[in-house]
């Protein structure tokens, strides 16, 4: 498998296949919107194309970085989302870097949304796209965010050998401006679980693929092969 890790100002060209990692916190949230029973997001280009959103379908549910504000129904932060009920729901969702990053590459024919949360889920699936060139899209810090980098090398590293550890990586991202703002309060909105919670290595056996239908990006779950038929050579 062929590599490319970039941020999202320096996508030139589409790749056959990207995979956009949101450590902190985006994709590790709608890991948790899935896993609490949501049936998908709608990735929305600005707070306001989220409230429209929103406003055309009122069953829906609007979530944003930062704290509560007015319209929006749930906030960027896998702690606060887990006493959710979101059954059968559709959530649109709007961030800072993960939803940027969804969708600067929304033409590219397959696109997956990552995090540590569903780092083997995505892995494996990249497994079946054998011979494929692969981006990976560093969302947060301008392409700098050291927790997205390492999430996406750890990806990158399973896609091709199963045996890969994670810790190192996963220490890279602990040790992040990241996770220290997340720690010491510098983003509102959060919970005090919120760093330990994205970091929750497969967590969850879905990988999440994001897809254009009716001019929309939006993102589902997506169930993968068993590893028991995994044949990760390539």
């Amino acid at each position: 498998m062929d590599a490319r890790f970039v941020g999202i100002t320096d996508l030139v060209e589409a790749p056959s296949v990207a995979v956009v990692v949101d450590v902190m916190r985006a994709f590790t949230v709608a890991a948790w919107v899935f896993a609490q029973g949501a049936e998908k997001i709608v990735l929305a280009e600005s707070l306001d194309d989220a409230l429209a959103l929103k406003a055309h379908h009122p069953d829906r549910l609007a979530l944003k970085d930062g704290p509560p504000a007015p319209g929006f129904d749930l906030v960027n932060s896998p702690g606060l989302l887990r006493s959710a009920d979101l059954d059968g729901r559709t959530v649109v969702q709007k961030t800072t870097a993960g939803t940027v990053g969804a969708l600067a590459v929304k033409e590219v024919p397959l696109v997956l949304c990552a995090g540590f949360v569903v780092a083997e889920a995505t892995a494996r699936l990249l497994r079946t796209r054998r011979g494929d060139s692969v981006t990976f899209v560093v969302t947060g810090d301008d392409g700098r965010a050291e927790e997205d980098l390492a999430c996406a090398q750890y990806i990158a590293a399973r896609a091709t050998d199963a045996g890969t550890e994670a810790a190192g990586f996963l220490r890279r991202a602990a040790e992040s401006s990241a996770a220290a703002d997340l720690t010491t309060g510098v983003r509102r909105g959060a919970h005090p679980d919120d760093v330990e919670l994205c970091l929750e290595l497969d967590r969850f056996p879905f990988a999440m693929v994001a897809a254009l239908e009716d001019s929309l990006m939006v993102l589902r779950p997506c169930a993968v092969p068993s590893p028991a038929g995994d044949d990760s050579s390539l």
